[in-house]
């Protein structure tokens, strides 16, 4: 029997760890790993214990991006096909950015195409010193559009006119100053270290909040602060005061308690 492409565990604070499983082929994904990773995605998020979602590869990559041998039949396929398949690709990444759960990304090696677009689509990316990025689709004469919302939002539209068309791979330290990156730690140990402290102080709050919250960024980035915008934050911020979790939380405050999300 196979091992699983896709691993989910679940530890007893609520922190789902879920690992891309083809080391050998350095993670890279075909259509059934994306098809299983957005229904895991899904599942996660449907999970009442789960708190916080950890993202990473096993072995030495993050993700390759595409498998070679997905790439192939991809370019026997029709337009119609394509588009299809293109569809299925563009539900994941937008699954993964749009999770009503805090995520954070591993990336303790390569990154590279599709690999990229997963990292930019969570809340936090760590990487290890060793970690290289690259937007390499041009090389192969396809372009990074799927993934493109994502990567704009990330880096910038500025560097994305120059890593979509050279297809330089950088490193860690230039992907934390071009803010795909959070922070970079020493290895993959540090990574899984420094994201249980991370998700240590995400489990502190409250988790409709943070959901709340993460989907606001979309909803008003951009956007001319006007009297639309005013009375719409407005109005989030009053349903939130009223909401159960808000009087909770302000109540333990008071209280000199923990709230109750917080085990124990």
């Amino acid at each position: 029997m196979s091992e699983p492409n896709i691993l989910s565990q679940l530890d007893e604070q609520g922190i789902a760890t879920l690992t891309m499983n083809r080391p050998e082929l350095h993670n890279a994904f075909d259509d059934q790993l994306i098809v299983d990773m957005t229904a895991e995605l899904k599942r996660l998020e449907g999970d009442e214990r789960v708190r916080v979602v950890r993202l990473a590869g096993a072995g030495k990559s993050f993700s390759a991006g595409a498998d070679l041998n997905y790439m192939r039949r991809m370019s026997s396929y029709t337009r119609e096909e394509n588009m299809s398949d293109a569809l299925v690709l563009a539900g994941l990444m937008q699954t993964l950015n749009a999770l009503a759960k805090p995520t954070i990304a591993l990336v303790q090696g390569v990154a590279y195409g599709g690999g990229v677009g997963l990292a930019s689509c969570c809340d936090i990316v760590l990487a290890a010193e060793r970690a290289t990025f690259c937007l390499s689709e041009v090389k192969l004469g396809i372009i990074p559009v799927v993934i493109s919302p994502y990567v704009i939002a990330a880096i910038g539209a500025r560097a994305c006119r120059r890593y979509f068309q050279t297809a330089e791979a950088f490193d860690a330290r230039e992907a934390c100053r071009l803010g795909l990156v959070n922070e970079v730690v020493e290895d993959q140990a540090a990574l899984f270290e420094r994201s249980s402290q991370i998700a240590a102080t995400l489990l502190k709050n409250a988790p409709t909040a943070m959901s709340e919250a993460k989907r606001m960024i979309p909803l008003v980035a951009g956007r001319p602060v006007n009297d639309e915008l005013i009375a719409e934050t407005a109005a989030h911020i009053a349903d939130r005061r009223a909401s159960a979790e808000g009087r909770e939380g302000l109540a333990a405050f008071l209280e000199k308690r923990k709230p109750g999300w917080i085990a124990g």
